[in-house]
């Protein structure tokens, strides 16, 4: 029970409700905005794709995340050199670059220039002058028939892995798991002492 001369509790919590309930009725029309911006965008920036540059694969940050693949800020350096890129050229074809980031795996830096690759040879470039064609530009027949891309471009294919079924065996059944890793947990915890011993052991033999 409520001690002291207290007041009552008597909340007035239904005093204009109707000022502070969140409404989403102009969806609709901003779908259809927003639809209608990336036309108007599509046209402007064409023959360019439409979802921008071309960006790397890199792993998550943290152990929680660093197992899934994600779109990179950009591909650094040692990525756009191996693929015979300048950090210069980059840009002007449509490809990201991100100075700030550096290998740290092998298997990621070959999976970045195999992409860049694969980039590079379906790439299109038109000349600036429409009758002045330079080193670099694609030739009149493929500037015929190329498109603009719609969408992502050369999106993240996620390989869910493959899982086999075996039939347990005997000798699974009697493997004990909780035994095998308490005795090499012990292996680990005394390997330096075991090496010492049997290098004293062997100094004593020849003596």
């Amino acid at each position: 029970m409520v001690k002291h001369n207290n007041v009552v509790p008597n909340g007035h919590f239904k005093k204009h409700w109707q000022n502070y309930v969140r409404t989403w009725f102009n969806q609709p029309a901003r779908k259809t905005r927003r639809r209608t911006a990336r036309q108007i965008k599509a046209v402007k920036i064409f023959p360019r794709p439409t979802n921008g540059s071309l960006r790397p694969i890199v792993h998550g940050q943290t152990l929680k995340y660093n197992m899934k693949q994600r779109q990179g800020r950009g591909f650094s350096l040692e990525e756009l050199k191996a693929a015979g890129i300048t950090k210069k050229l980059a840009p002007t074809i449509g490809i990201a670059f991100d100075h700030r980031r550096r290998n740290s795996s092998l298997e990621g830096l070959q999976a970045n220039v195999q992409r860049l690759k694969t980039y590079k040879a379906k790439l299109v470039v038109y000349p600036r002058r429409t009758r002045k064609f330079k080193a670099g530009d694609s030739a009149p027949e493929e500037l015929a028939t190329a498109t603009q891309v719609q969408g992502l471009y050369m999106p993240i294919v996620h390989v869910k892995p493959s899982v086999e079924f075996v039939k347990v065996t005997e000798e699974m059944k009697a493997f004990k798991a909780f035994d095998k890793l308490r005795l090499e947990h012990t292996n680990k915890r005394y390997i330096g002492a075991r090496l010492k011993r049997a290098a004293e052991a062997e100094k004593e033999e020849k003596k």
